[in-house]
């Protein structure tokens, strides 16, 4: 659970930066972060993948065109079940909130909590970095996923108050409960079929996606490619 812990700390640190600190970072600083923040995502998204890919050049070949299709079949799923669609459903009602938060208001704390939580929760990259620090260990996308939220929080502490920083307990639970349930039940029966490289990989290109979407590169339908995490097993064992 090293992820989770990071992803709630990330919260509350950003949240506390956000109190003490009166002024909101200078473009400059935000554009800066923002590249950096990319250019680990695209290193780490890259490496896991890399790490995930082994054995003769015709194996290698066989593994990344399993990942292919499996992105492919996830994207269709996701589609189907309107994976995006609800994210960004989801999305616009938070929006609509920010945008009729009010410094008088006497709820904008419980409004605070539920709209962060919401976001934070909801986030592609929580699952995604659930699963890979579940199944490998690696916990680096939701380091990344920790720095975002934090940075999110040092703007919405100033609109709504300390009550954001409470949304660090929802995620704590619900990224750690994915972490500890793939750890302890999929993680075993998956090693001894050797089917966790395969869901790596598509993990790892996931989260190298991540850096498209920060630097407004390209937009994704990252959500609707979750389901490319269930389909990628499923190949292999099938291609095997």
């Amino acid at each position: 659970m090293i992820g989770a812990a990071l992803n709630a700390a990330g919260i509350l640190l950003g949240g506390l930066v956000g109190l003490v600190r009166s002024k909101p970072l200078s473009p400059a600083n935000e554009q800066y972060l923002k590249v950096a923040l990319a250019a680990f995502t695209v290193f780490y998204g890259l490496r896991l993948t890399l790490l995930s890919l082994n054995g003769s050049f015709f194996h290698i070949l066989k593994q990344l065109l399993v990942v292919v299709i499996a992105l492919m079949l996830g994207k269709m799923v996701g589609r189907l079940f309107r994976l995006q669609k609800m994210s960004n459903r989801l999305g616009q009602q938070a929006r609509e909130c920010i945008t009729a938060a009010r410094p008088d208001n006497p709820s904008r704390l419980n409004d605070g909590f539920k709209i962060c939580s919401v976001l934070f929760c909801a986030a592609p990259l929580a699952i995604l970095g659930s699963v890979q620090d579940g199944l490998s260990g690696y916990y680096y996308p939701l380091a990344v996923k920790a720095v975002i939220d934090g940075l999110a929080t040092m703007g919405f502490v100033r609109l709504f108050g300390w009550g954001t920083m409470l949304a660090a307990v929802p995620v704590l639970a619900l990224q750690g409960t994915i972490t500890l349930a793939c750890a302890q039940f999929l993680k075993p029966g998956l090693d001894a079929r050797g089917l966790v490289d395969p869901i790596n990989a598509v993990g790892g290109l996931l989260v190298f996606c991540v850096a498209l979407i920060i630097l407004e590169l390209k937009k994704l339908e990252l959500a609707d490619y979750l389901p490319s995490l269930i389909c990628a097993p499923l190949l292999a064992w099938v291609f095997r």
